[in-house]
């Protein structure tokens, strides 16, 4: 089982790097970021960061094909992998579909799994060959062609994936992985996983080859309470971009998360999060002391086939900019690190 960082570029970024380099420091496959307009540049941040690191792997999860060209993603990911000495890979997906929202985009008008899975041939294309003629549904192209080529023979190119079936079946089939974001039960992994592997076989590959990514909520420290309680502080704000079957697969009623979804919508972040209780926060994150983060990783994600944990790391900055709520007992994402390094690691190496 592999261990990555993902984090909101929305520290310092003194602070961002220091962190990278401690991740790299400590062996984390990767450090990820969310290609969104909320947060600092990730592909300056790691272009930054690629020269300050040796060993861990930099890229986005995800990078949204609606927003962002497919061939200009390509062109920035040839360009990190140089700059990194091979170490770059990508996730694609549609995209966050509430920032989406705030750009008067309607997800269900976009066809997205159909632009995503036309987005993943065109950035391969790109970069396995530096140029392309293409007639497609949503992207076309004439003798386009690009001086940015990666280092490695095949930069890894993953798809995003949360609802399914047909998603997490196309990442099997077409992709090198998939990362699953906002899971947290055994069921819902299983389900990713069965259909990952459908996908796989279809095209005649070895699924338990592939990348398997469980992206979550997480937040640890020798404070039990507080760090479930920082997890409680997002945990609604995450969850917001949830399918409602995902949400049961999660063991949540959605009509039980409504009232929390309503009140962030509605810009009402102390609301939402004093709506979260605290069972429905346990149920949607991996949160406490980093022996209970280990045994519920052990008890709902290792058995199903997942190969790779994501720790989107929770701390008391990240809760203060978002929500407002100052939470003193939290640890911070340094000592976040360092406990998973320490504790979780080793246990599933």
């Amino acid at each position: 089982m592999r261990f990555s960082y993902a984090m909101l570029p929305d520290y310092p970024l003194t602070e961002s790097l220091d962190s990278i380099r401690l991740a790299d420091e400590l062996g984390f496959h990767a450090c990820y970021a969310a290609d969104e307009t909320w947060h600092k540049d990730l592909w300056l941040l790691f272009a930054a960061a690629a020269g300050q690191t040796t060993r861990i792997r930099l890229g986005p999860s995800v990078s949204p094909v609606t927003l962002r060209e497919p061939t200009l993603i390509a062109q920035a990911l040839a360009t990190l992998d140089e700059l990194s000495g091979g170490r770059a890979e990508g996730v694609l997906s549609s995209g966050n579909f509430g920032l989406l929202a705030q750009y008067r985009l309607d997800w269900t008008r976009t066809r997205p799994l159909s632009r995503v899975k036309e987005a993943l041939h065109v950035v391969r294309t790109l970069l396995d060959e530096g140029t392309i003629t293409y007639d497609g549904e949503f992207f076309s192209y004439d003798g386009l062609f690009t001086f940015a080529r990666p280092v490695q023979d095949r930069l890894p190119l993953k798809l995003g994936a949360m609802r399914g079936p047909r998603s997490f079946e196309a990442a099997g089939e077409l992709s090198d992985g998939c990362h699953h974001a906002l899971s947290y039960t055994r069921e819902a992994y299983e389900y990713a996983v069965r259909h990952i592997r459908a996908g796989a076989e279809r095209a005649g590959r070895d699924w338990r080859e592939l990348d398997i990514g469980a992206w979550v909520v997480f937040a640890t420290g020798p404070d039990s309470a507080a760090a479930k309680d920082a997890a409680r502080s997002m945990v609604g704000i995450y969850a917001s971009s949830m399918p409602e079957e995902q949400l049961r697969r999660n063991g949540v009623d959605p009509g039980e998360l409504k009232p929390v979804v309503d009140a962030i919508a509605a810009g009402d972040l102390a609301r939402g999060i004093e709506l979260t209780t605290p069972e429905v926060a346990e149920r949607l994150s991996v949160a406490g002391t980093p022996e209970e983060c280990r045994d519920k990783i052990r008890r709902e994600i290792e058995p199903t086939g997942v190969n790779h944990v994501i720790c989107a790391l929770t701390d008391r900055a990240l809760v203060r900019a978002f929500t407002g709520r100052d939470l003193p007992g939290v640890a911070d994402v340094d000592t976040q690190l360092r406990l998973v390094g320490e504790h979780l690691m080793p246990a599933f190496a």
